[in-house]
């Protein structure tokens, strides 16, 4: 016997709990895959996907932003692996490993061996690599971001991602991933938040920052011409060209409850992470 769902006959009530109950079968019943795109499907794109299909349904968005599952996934995909990333030495501290082995194999014996300050070198190229990676999820974050209409809903998913290329800029090339924290400053945030309004903006924001990537690479860096070629492609997507939304445009308070919303969505992608990772872990024991 088996559960037939025609989602044009859901109300946008029964699409949450459809999401829901899907998402939580997914995350507590199906064991994660082994590739970090795989493992970040299952954390996170799913859940791009979910919200995606809740966009469409409830009619704040057209149709085919919930019907375009590839953009949706890589949406959640390069935050995930932007976590993933800049987590590596709190990760390890803690027992964890997340980064993919067909990458970190080539550089090191045991991912835990470029925290050795005798393997920073290497360290650095394998980190630069990741970071290359994560970049290919930029155009698809930009042509979804060009889909949407509402501004709730804009605001809800660009800020995220606009703080994820500031994140993985601050990342590029930075011995300090394998040392410390390497964190955005509260400042830079709050301005992410407020200039991250309309697509133009994030197009200059995501602009801004691969040229700050592109500025670092270093010449003899292994992945240096799949890092200049991914920057070329998404400097021909995110040229300056339309104006930049005044902040002053938008109310304080309307700002403010866009500010909260977009930090709670970052906090919750975070610590779904955090708790899969730990039932990972489980079944590994």
């Amino acid at each position: 016997m088996y559960l037939t769902v025609n989602e044009d006959d859901l109300s946008v009530q029964e699409h949450v709990f459809f999401f829901f109950f899907f998402f939580f079968f997914f995350f507590f019943f199906v064991p994660c895959p082994p590739g970090a795109s795989q493992y970040c499907h299952y954390v996170a794109g799913l859940v791009g996907i979910g919200l995606s299909r809740l966009f469409s349904a409830s009619e704040l968005e057209d149709p085919i932003v919930g019907q375009d599952t590839e953009l949706a996934n890589s949406m959640g995909l390069f935050l995930q692996k932007t976590n993933i990333i800049r987590d590596y030495l709190e990760d390890q501290l803690e027992g964890r490993e997340f980064w993919p082995r067909e990458v970190w194999s080539r550089y090191a014996k045991k991912l835990s061996d470029l925290a050795k300050p005798e393997n920073i070198d290497m360290a650095v190229q394998c980190l630069n690599e990741l970071i290359t990676n994560a970049l290919h999820h930029v155009p698809d974050v930009l042509t979804y971001l060009s889909r949407l209409k509402n501004q709730s809903v804009f605001n809800f998913c660009a800020i995220p991602q606009v703080m994820a290329i500031a994140t993985l800029a601050a990342c590029y090339n930075n011995k300090q991933v394998f040392r410390g924290v390497v964190k955005i400053r509260k400042g830079q945030a709050v301005t992410l938040m407020m200039d991250a309004t309309n697509i133009q903006a994030v197009k200059a924001i995501m602009y801004q920052y691969v040229e700050e990537i592109y500025q670092k690479i270093p010449s003899t860096d292994p992945s240096s011409n799949k890092t200049q070629q991914i920057i070329a492609s998404i400097r021909a997507m995110s040229l300056p060209g339309g104006p930049m939304a005044s902040r002053h445009h938008y109310s304080p308070i309307y700002l403010s409850c866009a500010m909260l919303l977009a930090a709670l969505s970052w906090q919750y992608l975070s610590t779904i992470s955090k708790a899969a990772e730990e039932y990972v872990q489980a079944g590994e024991n």
